[in-house]
């Protein structure tokens, strides 16, 4: 059974677990908050009326002692119901003279002269239960006050039901709100995460449809920056395979053609003798054609294997100094009989020591191949023309031959593999057009660079580098 989630399920719920943890921390503070808010202003409250009262019963003690109660009691009970809180008004002893609480929970007889011990002449607070003589505990605020000898104390009281009934309200009302917003919250962390994942899935679609060999699709242009650069690369990497399996397509194509071309032709000139269809006066001449023909596909089967080498990089060059002249004058010497018979005249080669610090071998197969296409296109009685220049750590070589050159449109293709220029199929009947493509990354694994310069109708020039030291001397 498969548990991994989505990222779609992953990332909602842990929105949703961040946003109901940020909703319970709020409502943790908010209960603190309000708890604390309801005791200070409570407190307030309770010490202003507390004041007054006691003022102004002292005063009616004082102007009518006989008379005092009944405007006492009349004034408690309106300062209870205005504050929403009870009074009682008790002597030193702690008998109860006055209660304006209807509540027998909260009436007691008397007070504890210890209690009483708590208050002062200024406002105290005190949260007690008066030794359960409430049945809850209550907050108090209490004050002295002597009229006409005794000493007596107002004591204003509120119960702690008063305070979670309003912290009840309170929380009430958050968690209505909090659900309310919680839902639309939820709504919008839903549609938005899937929002958010629908580029993913896109691109899962997107994926599957290459892995099927469909390099033609393409991802749209997001607003988000991450998925935008996603994006690029997907594309980018989307047109690189399309390119690679196009040029795999061709690479394929063109091997099968360059093969069945002389297998063909071996097969049926074998079997020809084989069934005596060929003369036996005629069947040397065309033992040296399938001769021809399978030295050239063994040069196929050697120029592939290189190149193989060289991409993967398996082939390491072996460094050494040696002159330039040296593989350029062998190759010289094993075109000598081609260069007589078009009377073609090499130039360039008067020159002092040039030295190259490379793989010998392998810059005489650069050598080798650019002088046979340079013999191959030279006009009748042209020349081929060396250059060398030392420049820093390189040497800039360069090989030009007069003749037709090539045209703006050829001159980008010449390195691509099995590249042939109309005229050159109709000179080389042995050439698999690779010469140039392992020219290239011969000279790219020294650390070189190639390219090539043509005037129609007056020459052809490759100009490359090779370096003349060690890279890190």
């Amino acid at each position: 059974m498969n548990n991994r989630k989505s990222i779609f399920f992953k990332y909602f719920v842990i929105c949703s677990a961040v946003i109901l943890i940020s909703f319970l921390c709020l409502g943790a503070v908010l209960l603190l908050v309000s708890s604390r808010y309801f005791i200070d202003e409570k407190k307030s409250l309770l010490e202003k009326n507390a004041k007054a009262l006691a003022l102004y019963t002292q005063e009616e003690m004082l102007d009518e002692p006989s008379g005092w109660k009944t405007d006492v009691i009349t004034q408690m009970r309106q300062f209870s119901m205005a504050c929403n809180a009870d009074f009682i008004l008790c002597d030193k002893t702690g008998k109860v003279l006055i209660n304006t609480s209807s509540d027998p929970a909260s009436s007691p007889q008397d007070i504890s002269a210890d209690q009483l011990d708590d208050f002062g002449e200024k406002c105290e607070y005190s949260y007690t239960d008066f030794e359960g003589r409430f049945k809850d505990m209550y907050h108090v605020i209490g004050i002295s006050f002597k009229a006409n000898g005794p000493e007596y104390y107002v004591l204003a009281f509120s119960s702690k039901t008063d305070q979670d009934n309003y912290i009840y309200n309170i929380m009430e009302i958050f968690i209505v709100s909090a659900i309310i917003v919680l839902v639309i919250v939820m709504f919008l962390v839903y549609f938005t995460t899937l929002k958010l994942t629908e580029p993913i899935k896109e691109i899962a679609e997107v994926s599957k449809k290459i892995g099927a060999g469909d390099f033609s699709v393409t991802l749209p242009d997001y607003s988000v920056s991450e998925f935008e650069q996603l994006s690029n690369a997907f594309n980018d990497m989307a047109a690189n395979l399309k390119s690679y399996d196009t040029m795999r397509n061709s690479f394929l194509a063109n091997v099968s053609h360059e093969l069945r071309t002389p297998m063909t032709s071996i097969g049926g000139f074998v079997d020809g003798i084989l069934d005596g269809t060929i003369p036996k006066e005629e069947e040397r001449y065309y033992l040296k054609i399938i001769s021809s023909e399978v030295h050239r596909l063994a040069r196929l089967v050697r120029s592939m294997l290189n190149l193989a080498k060289i991409e993967a990089g398996e082939l390491k060059p072996n460094l050494q100094y040696f002159s330039v002249l040296e593989p350029i004058v062998d190759t010289l010497v094993t075109f000598e009989p081609r260069l007589e018979a078009k009377h073609i005249d090499v130039r360039g080669l008067d020159v002092d020591r040039v030295t190259l610090y490379a793989d010998n071998d392998l810059v005489h197969q650069v050598m080798y191949n650019l002088v046979e296409n340079a013999i191959k296109f030279v006009d009748e009685g042209g020349y081929i023309e060396f250059g060398f220049e030392p420049v820093g750590v390189m040497t800039v070589i360069s090989i030009k031959n007069s003749g037709e050159g090539l045209s703006e449109d050829e001159l980008p293709l010449v390195f691509d593999r099995f590249y042939k220029t109309d005229k050159s199929r109709g000179l080389d009947k042995t050439g698999v057009g690779l010469g140039l493509n392992i020219v290239r990354s011969i000279v790219k694994l020294h650390g070189g660079k190639i390219m090539v310069k043509s005037v129609k109708g007056e020459y052809t020039e490759f100009v490359f580098t090779l370096p003349n030291k060690a890279l890190e001397d």
